[in-house]
């Protein structure tokens, strides 16, 4: 089965035999093939039912949940490696969820799509209009995105918080590209963190 560009990027980047939280885990596929691939222990909290459904269905290990108001009562430091991927723009208080992936993992992966892609910008210049692209395939009255972050911004956040990057992959499709021009030509990104 093959993952999606920026889950494809994290597993590849998780030690085998860790234990893993994956927060927005949706249907489960980065979770099993941490687990098929690199025997990790993985945990998902998940808020669409239907998803937990499927992600159980693999015997996966997935409760329902919101990462809102849910990663309160995690331990410090339980895991290894926390993960948020493609859902940081659709909690409520971004910063917060932030705060508590580095608490309760020792690293954290986040990824996101970045709204100051080329094609976003072109989108809003040109048409006037909130885009609808490949990996933002829903019209704006429809989306779960709540928080239109980019690059710039991410950066900027984990400066001012003192959050150390271990490592940044910035993807247009399935292809790096470069981290200087990373704002203007990722479609997605991909951090890994630590305190």
């Amino acid at each position: 089965m093959s993952l999606r560009p920026d889950l494809a990027v994290i597993a590849a980047n998780v030690a085998k035999g860790s234990r893993v939280l994956d927060i927005g885990c949706g249907d489960g596929a980065l979770m099993a093939a941490l687990r098929d691939e690199k025997q990790v222990d993985a945990r998902g909290l998940e808020l669409d039912a239907g998803d937990v459904a499927s992600a159980v269905g693999r015997g996966l290990s997935v409760v329902q949940g919101d990462a809102d108001v849910d990663l309160a009562g995690y331990p410090d430091q339980s895991f290894d490696y926390a993960i948020l991927s493609q859902t940081l723009q659709t909690t409520r208080a971004p910063d917060v969820v932030l705060e508590h992936l580095l608490r309760i993992g020792r690293r954290a992966f986040v990824s996101f799509p970045n709204f100051a892609h080329w094609r976003v910008r072109a989108s809003l210049l040109w048409g006037g209009r909130m885009p609808v692209t490949r990996l933002l395939p829903v019209a704006w009255y429809a989306t779960p995105n709540i928080h239109h972050v980019t690059v710039d911004d991410f950066r900027a956040l984990v400066k001012e918080r003192g959050i150390t990057v271990e490592g940044a992959w910035f993807l247009s499709g399935d292809k790096r590209t470069s981290d200087l021009m990373a704002n203007l030509l990722a479609e997605h990104a991909v951090f890994l963190l630590r305190r």
